[in-house]
């Protein structure tokens, strides 16, 4: 009896932080607001304010990975939305009035934010990058706080890819390289389990309205966990595990360092009306919970990986696998491709790991020096470091590039797919896995074995 009392609490408590009203809240008190049509306009012209869907199914007639036009479609489910509408749903709750893509806002919704931006504190702005799958980019909103814009702006980039093309990076040739090494196993296991996490449970983003779409660009994607959470957490927090002790740092000091990087990501999805209070706290538990399972284990995986015979075969085949685990939970979505990007990401640098220990490059420091100190900071050395940084980051980018234009025209004309749109052969599981593992792959053992040497032949080593 007690056990039922607790659950049925838990479930209402789940069920509160789940509401989008409190997102909608939250971003009102942060100066967010929307430029929704007005209710009153939409009711005298014979039209309703759509329900909220529940849960959200994307259609896939071709079967799993299958090709096909309706790949990719959608239909919503629960709360009276209709499963043949005409226009294209996205997570939330949007309709032909409420999305206009490319196109300008409707009358009313013109009204109330000219009269809003009579403040001169008030910017008219457009979400942030379109989405990918659908076009979509978003209706406009107001800002009224421009700093807290900023700075959420900022916490939400750091879980992003161009962040980690950078952060990446720069902590192994700079810093530590044994503990960029560990921190991408555990980034690429993060994404993998949460991605894959939300293909299984399919929860649909908040509702729009009330919640504004500050953000656009995975408004397609499920929505429970938040993965910006659980990154933002794994990162920090596993980057505060691997140093503390190693290198020489209060405990005080890493432990606010990773806790505020971590609160900064998981709020700013909710300011970005991309995540509710629930998925947000769930991500955040989630990783911890990865965390501690990795804890005990990574130094291990990561000794496998460089001195082990069968370490490649094993990396090749266990990352392929995971990559096509996770395409076969639902139709395509940027999610799949984030999943398989970070698993090709970590193969490469799994990999590259192997054959810098076998070569003799990249040793470790002996755990005689520990712990380490930072060193004295001079004009030369933070000149070296930014060299190495800015022609490193220069090549990965050049090569990702490079890679991206030959691999999808090469791999749909392989499988005899129409290349002339991008867009719509990468929603093939044909074309996208394999493209975003020979793609990061390459990006990840570059950052790992070809930068380094290269900095040993300009002399930056």
């Amino acid at each position: 009896m007690m056990a039922s009392v607790y659950v049925k609490t838990f479930v209402q408590m789940c069920n509160y932080l789940q509401d989008p009203l409190h997102v909608a809240r939250f971003q009102r008190l942060c100066g967010i607001k929307g430029t929704f049509p007005d209710k009153s306009t939409k009711a005298n012209s014979g039209g309703s304010e759509p329900e909220c869907p529940g849960l959200r199914w994307r259609v896939q007639p071709g079967g799993v990975g299958g090709g096909g036009e309706g790949e990719g479609s959608e239909r919503s489910v629960g709360n009276g939305a209709a499963a043949d509408a005409t226009v294209l749903q996205v997570n939330g709750c949007q309709s032909d009035d409420d999305v206009r893509p490319g196109g300008p806002p409707s009358s009313s919704s013109s009204a109330a934010a000219v009269a809003a931006a009579t403040d001169s504190d008030t910017t008219r702005a457009k979400p942030l990058r379109r989405n990918s799958l659908t076009g979509d980019v978003g209706r406009e909103f107001l800002i009224r706080n421009k700093l807290l814009f900023y700075l959420f702006t900022f916490g939400t980039e750091l879980g992003n890819e161009m962040f980690f093309i950078i952060f990446f990076p720069f902590l192994f040739w700079n810093i530590d390289a044994l503990v960029s090494r560990r921190l991408i196993v555990v980034w690429a296991w993060n994404l993998f389990v949460g991605q894959s996490t939300k293909d299984m449970v399919r929860w649909s983003r908040p509702a729009s309205p009330p919640v504004v779409k500050v953000e656009v660009f995975y408004n397609s994607e499920y929505s429970m966990p938040s993965t910006h959470a659980m990154t933002g957490t794994a990162i920090p927090f596993c980057l505060f595990m691997l140093t503390y002790e190693r290198w020489q740092y209060s405990f005080l000091f890493g432990f606010c360092v990773a806790l505020s990087w971590s609160v900064l990501v998981c709020v700013s999805r909710v300011y970005m009306g991309m995540h509710s209070v629930l998925e947000v706290i769930t991500g955040f538990l989630y990783s911890l919970l990865i965390l501690a399972f990795f804890q005990p284990i990574l130094g291990k995986i990561d000794n496998f990986y460089m001195m082990d015979h069968y370490a490649p075969l094993a990396i090749i085949v266990s990352h392929v696998s995971l990559g096509l685990v996770a395409f076969s939970l639902d139709s395509w979505s940027t999610s799949r491709g984030d999943t398989a990007q970070a698993l090709g990401t970590g193969a490469g640098a799994a990999l590259a790991s192997h054959v810098n220990h076998q070569l003799g490059l990249m040793l470790d420091p002996p755990p005689s020096s520990l712990p380490l100190i930072l060193p004295e900071i001079s004009a030369g050395l933070v000149l070296r470091s930014l060299l190495r940084f800015l022609i490193g980051v220069t090549v990965i980018l050049v090569m990702r590039m490079v890679m991206k234009a030959v691999t999808i025209p090469f791999l749909c004309q392989l499988f005899g797919l129409p290349s002339n749109n991008i867009r719509r052969a990468r929603q093939h599981m044909r074309v996208e896995l394999p493209y975003r593992y020979i793609v990061y792959s390459v990006v990840g053992f570059s950052c790992v074995c070809f930068v380094p040497l290269l900095f040993r032949i300009l002399n930056l080593a």
